[in-house]
């Protein structure tokens, strides 16, 4: 064993007695990738470099083989203060449609009593006032995009989610008002009967956007959407697709091109569809064209599916259970089996299958090769 990799021998053993205890010896990765996601996830942000460098000394040198049975075995390993990595609870086409019927079935025909703001920086607009939506009926509840537009007599509530938002819904709402920096709370709106939801954001990277407006068209995110994706025929997505010199995954996921997708469903289309994530879209053949636009529709119809009818508490679970690939990393590919591997960016992180997606050949993770050199 190298120096470097002598001198970790003791943070190896101690992340080896830990795992061994926690397991009880029973889900050993079988892969470098997953045992990555092991020793980073243990580390922390701390020692992502060491940790690393770590795992490719432990999976040298140990030669440990047996595969790890389910998503379930690796979150096991956080210290408490040490977060989870997202799982792929961020709202989508899918979600916000099954929060959109949710409230069509729960909130339409009841009346607005009043509107909590709690959060000050999530109101992106003024007029009309926050407090015109008290006293209004709630009449309709539709989906843009991932936009979720709560409609009361014609004023419209519009939210985006982004990355850390949730609506929350209560069937007995607290009598005191949400506290202002005291909660995840944004946004809380009180039906008459005491009954209503909570706008939430965890995390302390804030983007979830209020809007109260007019007319949805008013929401800039709104206006620039292109193509709803369950609206989209055939000849329309091949001709976005040819006009698309950039990645596939960018592609999808970019909301003035086609909207409702974003980051974890794209993985899964793409897996669907067998095709890498980096490929451009203007040098599909037809047949490629063919495979993505019905594994586009299948997928996302069917977690539409799952979705719809399902508590809003639930929905996440209901999304997590779904994915083939993405916030699997270091997982078998449930098609054949291979490790799915990922690919790091700044703030975010694609999914993939090598032996189903790009020929059994592992796309270059920038990140991990500058760790490594």
């Amino acid at each position: 064993m190298p120096v470097a990799a002598a001198r970790r021998a003791p943070l190896g053993a101690a992340l080896l007695a830990r795992y061994a205890r926690q397991t009880n010896g029973d889900t050993v990765p079988s892969s470098i990738g997953a045992w990555y996601a092991v020793v980073a996830r243990y580390c922390g942000s701390r020692t992502v470099a060491g940790a690393t460098l770590f795992a490719d000394d432990v999976f040298a040198t140990i030669r440990l083989v047996r595969p790890v049975p389910s998503s379930r075995a690796l979150p096991r390993l956080l210290p408490p203060e040490v977060p989870a990595r997202h799982t792929g609870g961020v709202p989508e086409l899918p979600e916000v449609e099954a929060l959109a019927a949710f409230l069509r079935d729960n909130a339409v025909g009841r009346v607005v009593a009043r509107a909590h703001l709690a959060d000050f920086s999530a109101l992106k607009t003024f007029d009309p006032p926050l407090t015109s939506l008290g006293g209004l009926e709630v009449t309709g509840a539709a989906r843009h995009g991932k936009f979720l537009d709560v409609d009361a007599s014609g004023v419209h509530l519009v939210t985006h989610l982004a990355r850390g938002g949730w609506l929350q819904w209560r069937d007995a709402l607290p009598a005191a008002p949400p506290k202002p920096g005291k909660s995840p709370i944004a946004l809380r709106v009180r039906l008459d009967d005491d009954a209503g939801f909570d706008l939430t954001e965890q995390g302390t990277k804030k983007g979830l956007a209020i809007y109260v407006v007019r007319d949805p068209l008013d929401v800039p995110g709104i206006a620039r959407l292109g193509v709803d994706a369950l609206a989209v025929s055939h000849d329309q997505f091949a001709t976005l697709l040819g006009t698309e010199c950039g990645h596939l995954k960018g592609t999808l996921t970019e909301q003035r091109t086609i909207a409702g997708i974003g980051n974890a469903y794209s993985d899964e289309i793409l897996h669907a569809a067998k095709l890498s994530p980096f490929k451009s879209g203007a040098r599909l053949t037809d047949d490629e064209v063919d495979r993505l636009y019905a594994a586009m529709r299948a997928t996302l119809r069917d977690a539409v599916r799952r979705s719809v009818g399902q508590k809003a508490a639930k929905l996440k679970s209901e999304k997590r259970s779904g994915l083939a690939v993405h916030a699997r990393t270091g997982m078998p590919c449930p098609v054949c089996g291979d490790t799915v591997r990922e690919v790091s960016f700044a703030d975010s992180s694609l999914q993939y299958c090598p032996t189903c997606q790009t020929g059994g050949k592992p796309l270059a993770d920038r990140r991990l090769s500058r760790l490594i050199k």
